[in-house]
């Protein structure tokens, strides 16, 4: 089904002035362009607005439920075999299979028994998404990501599982918190271990992630607008 023409040309624009606020940023830090992706975070956006963005020429998105993402990506893919998913919400264990089925990127690997799941999944699936560990930087009970205390040694461990696969760190600071100092944890604590890849920074912080070496910003509303409330 084909999205209208307003909502296109609307996210069109979005996607445009959030380029160039990528852009911006990328020069006042040093950086290229080209080093910092945007995933577009569709999620309880639906289908027509994911085929808008990607006939604008976004290729990357997240989505946070395996279900949802399973009921929009295979069949874009037919049209736009570029695109990649990514997985950036928690993540249960009884979901790992689907999510090695679908997703190009699993961005909230977090606890052991998740990594056991993906491993154990990814042989059934015979496919392995690269991985990011999902970092708690502010310690917060409610929220999912491996305590600041214990990063290193999970990060360790699964380099030694998944090798390569392991392509760096995701992290969501506190709401109340300055998240420079969070997305600056982030940046040292992929530098000790030599990774790539810094998943930070979403619509009211990405530049001050762009500046603290983010190689992915999540944005969602700034590009899709507001969401629409969750199917029950």
């Amino acid at each position: 089904m084909a999205s209208s023409p307003d909502m296109s040309d609307l996210i069109a624009q979005n996607l445009a002035a959030i380029r160039h606020r990528i852009a911006q940023a990328c020069e006042k830090a040093g950086r290229a362009e080209a080093d910092v992706s945007l995933v577009a975070v569709s999620k309880f956006h639906p289908l027509e607005s994911v085929e808008a963005a990607l006939k604008a020429g976004q290729r990357v998105f997240g989505e946070n439920r395996v279900q949802e993402a399973a009921s929009k990506f295979p069949q874009l893919r037919d049209h736009f075999p570029d695109l990649r998913l990514h997985i950036i919400g928690g993540l249960q264990t009884n979901k790992a299979l689907e999510a090695c089925q679908i997703a190009d990127m699993i961005e909230s690997l977090d606890r052991p028994s998740l990594s056991d799941a993906i491993e154990k999944a990814a042989q059934k699936a015979g496919r392995l998404p690269e991985l990011l560990v999902q970092v708690n930087t502010g310690d917060e009970p409610q929220k999912s990501g491996i305590p600041r205390e214990e990063a290193d040694a999970f990060i360790e461990t699964s380099l030694k599982k998944f090798g390569p696969k392991i392509r760096g760190l995701m992290c969501i600071p506190p709401e109340n918190e300055d998240p420079a100092s969070h997305f600056r944890f982030l940046r040292k604590t992929g530098d000790r271990h030599g990774l790539p890849v810094l998943s930070m920074g979403m619509s009211a912080d990405f530049e001050t992630a762009i500046a603290e070496n983010a190689t992915l910003v999540r944005v969602g509303s700034a590009v899709f607008g507001s969401r629409p409330l969750p199917q029950s």
